[in-house]
């Protein structure tokens, strides 16, 4: 039928013209929508997300069939975390004065940790890669998700942080939608949700260097600076 393969972008878009109701990522999907489709599909997003923060924990910690190595409460499953990905951070070869920065900038934001009282359930890898969406009457909708294995017992807006850093990165609709569907926020949510999104910014910085793949940690290490 081809007289050559098909690369990634020509296949998806093959399967959004000939198979519109077919259940596919959002990632495959996503840039062929206008505002108004966004919008509707991130006010789902964040209705799952809250039906999923809903279902409280009893420790906060990586989560499998049970909780691992649990802690009682934020502040000390955060710290551990953070001193966790910044040990990683200096074994790998990161910016000595990018280490101490973030490290300054934690420890003056510690406080915020103990904001969240009691753990919820967290996906922890929400994005767009792991949505999986169908066209239905000509909107598309919300029909499930994948990839719980990074799932943890934490601060919902830990959650809600790396959405945001992953998948909506500064796209004002996105994020409106997002926290519409998902409901009322705390008051002091944009600065404990700049914390987590440096988390996730750090983290990510070193799964690319522990792989080997330089390509993104420039950009990885910008987004920190942005941050901090």
């Amino acid at each position: 039928m081809f007289d050559r393969p098909l690369d990634e972008e020509q296949a998806t878009e093959i399967l959004r013209l000939v198979w519109p109701d077919v259940v596919q990522p959002l990632s495959h999907i996503s840039a062929y929508l206008d505002d108004a489709q966004i919008a509707h599909v991130y006010r789902q997003l964040g209705a799952t997300l809250a039906a999923i923060h809903h279902i409280e924990q009893s420790a906060y910690g990586y989560l499998t069939t049970r909780i691992l190595d649990p802690e009682p409460d934020n502040t000390a499953y955060m710290t551990r975390q953070f001193a966790k990905k910044l040990a990683e951070f200096e074994e790998l070869g990161g910016d000595s004065a990018l280490h101490a920065a973030i490290c300054a900038y934690v420890a003056k934001r510690i406080h915020l940790f103990r904001r969240r009282a009691a753990p919820a359930l967290c996906h922890n890898d929400f994005h767009e890669g792991n949505i999986l969406v169908q066209q239905d009457a000509g909107n598309w909708t919300v029909t499930g998700f994948v990839d719980v294995e990074n799932a943890v017992a934490a601060d919902p807006l830990l959650d809600l942080a790396k959405t945001d850093y992953y998948a909506i990165r500064g796209n004002r609709v996105k994020r409106a939608a997002l926290e519409q569907g998902y409901g009322p926020l705390p008051d002091d949510w944009s600065e404990r949700s700049t914390l987590y999104r440096l988390y996730h910014a750090l983290e990510l910085w070193d799964w690319f260097a522990s792989l080997g793949e330089t390509t993104p940690l420039p950009g990885i290490a910008d987004d920190i600076r942005g941050l901090i």
